[in-house]
């Protein structure tokens, strides 16, 4: 990682083009067929696209939106859509978060929860890592009294391959201080299974 760290966003997109040029000859492809011809270029943008979290810093989002409010009840962000690449395949995995906190002072902009979740999730990653960045990412910045992250996602590598199971739902779920306690979190599960 460290060799290209100077590397221009140009040159990063130039050298992964290489790459899946490489790529496609090695699986017995022609790179200058008609509908491959601009196949490596393409994928080169669309993993820096999907990869970009890497260049974003989470808790700057929210504190960029920080605002002191003497709020004390919970704050829920739910359904928020999130798409991600299984590191162990680097296929896509994809699903809903629900995010929630009690603020302690501060509050942040209802729009920075679902940027943060994009930020860990444009990175390849694991469900249980994901929920878990997230949830440091907010208590880290924002001292809340408690917070709980809750992913529900379907993974390409469980259903294109392997097991195959095409309707499986993997569900994670991460919290701290307040949601420790069963009340509050049952309470959160509750409001976010209404509709």
């Amino acid at each position: 990682m460290d060799k290209y760290k100077d590397l221009s966003e140009e040159e990063r997109k130039s050298k992964l083009e290489e790459h899946y040029h490489e790529a496609l000859l090695l699986l017995g492809e022609d790179p200058k067929r008609e509908g491959l011809i601009k196949t490596p270029y393409r994928m080169a943008k669309a993993m820096r696209f999907l990869t970009k979290g890497y260049d974003q810093d989470p808790k700057e989002i929210l504190r960029a939106a920080m605002f002191k409010e003497d709020y004390r009840q919970m704050v829920i962000v739910k359904d928020i859509d999130f798409y991600s690449l299984c590191e162990h395949h680097m296929l896509p995995f994809y699903g809903k978060a629900h995010v929630g906190y009690i603020p302690n002072g501060y509050i942040t902009g209802l729009s920075k929860l679902p940027r943060v979740v994009d930020v860990f999730a444009r990175r390849l990653q694991v469900q249980e890592r994901l929920t878990t960045q997230i949830k440091e990412c907010i208590e880290e910045t924002l001292h809340p009294l408690g917070v709980i992250v809750v992913l529900e996602a379907q993974h390409m590598c469980m259903q294109m391959r392997g097991v195959q199971k095409q309707n499986s739902i993997t569900t994670t779920s991460d919290f701290t201080g307040a949601f420790k306690e069963a009340k509050t979190r049952e309470e959160f599960l509750d409001l976010i299974k209404q509709k």
